[in-house]
């Protein structure tokens, strides 16, 4: 039976490029996400490049209505779903607590959190239904670790951990497998969004860094969906080499260099 992936999140960065890698192996890609042109253009290239069958749903995760519109929508179309990753996600600023904007931390909240728990409450009991399926929700290393100036952006990843745990034990009877995934530093446009829109700022970023690729989350994402059936990576963390955790970090110049024996 054809198997069949919904990602949210999936015009740019980790969404876009696990929907790829899914699709050049045969799935049916439902991809969800708020820039309906972005969507448009990477359906039609998973159509033309892998001949997949894609679905589209343009919709805010943050919007409940929307949301349970989009899912209602989509249960329309598909009667079984295989694999749900969490994708959708930002950080929004970097401020101390006292001195942080409310309207950041809503919308982190609001995406990272509320959004996560809207997508999880419309599919998860398809999987319980179908006694099957994967639920990958991609946390970060600052779900981990709690780094000067994150506080609402890693309180969010902190509590996409718990939910991660806690669906795990919640659907362990029905067969469902639950993965998270939690990236270090990743080239996407995840500073860009933070910054708002400051292009030099997010560059400067990864200067000197070779950091992760959405590519490989995506491979990550395929090996965890890919094990025997007996199988489930319950927590990968991921940085690059030159990353150790939220607090160390070198640039590809400080590496050693080999030395002569």
């Amino acid at each position: 039976m054809n198997k069949t992936i919904l990602v949210t999140g999936a015009t740019s960065g980790f969404g876009k490029a696990i929907a790829i890698r899914f699709a050049q192996n045969g799935y049916t890609v439902c991809v969800t996400g708020r820039r309906e042109e972005r969507l448009a253009s990477l359906k039609a290239e998973l159509e033309k490049e892998y001949g997949a069958n894609v679905i589209t749903l343009a919709f805010d995760v943050r919007n409940r209505k929307q949301v349970e519109d989009a899912m209602t929508n989509l249960k329309q179309q598909i009667k079984h779903i295989d694999i749900l990753v969490n994708n959708a996600g930002l950080a929004s600023g970097l401020s101390t607590i006292d001195e942080g904007n409310i309207d950041d931390w809503e919308v982190m909240i609001d995406t990272n959190v509320k959004g996560l728990l809207y997508i999880t409450r419309q599919i998860a009991p398809m999987m319980r239904k179908q006694a099957s399926g994967h639920i990958i929700n991609i946390g970060s290393t600052a779900g981990k670790q709690v780094y000067k100036n994150g506080n609402v952006y890693c309180a969010s990843k902190f509590a996409v951990d718990a939910l991660t745990q806690a669906t795990r034990i919640d659907l362990l009877h029905y067969g469902i497998k639950v993965t998270a995934i939690n990236p270090g530093m990743a080239e996407t446009e995840f500073s860009l969004v933070r910054f708002k829109g400051d292009e030099e700022r997010a560059k400067n970023m990864y200067a000197g860094v070779k950091a992760l690729q959405p590519e490989d989350i995506a491979d990550i994402a395929w090996y965890c969906a890919t094990l025997p059936p007996h199988v489930c990576i319950n927590d990968v963390t991921v940085t690059c080499l030159t990353q150790a955790n939220s607090f160390y970090a070198i640039k590809e110049e400080e590496r050693a260099k080999p030395r002569s024996l």
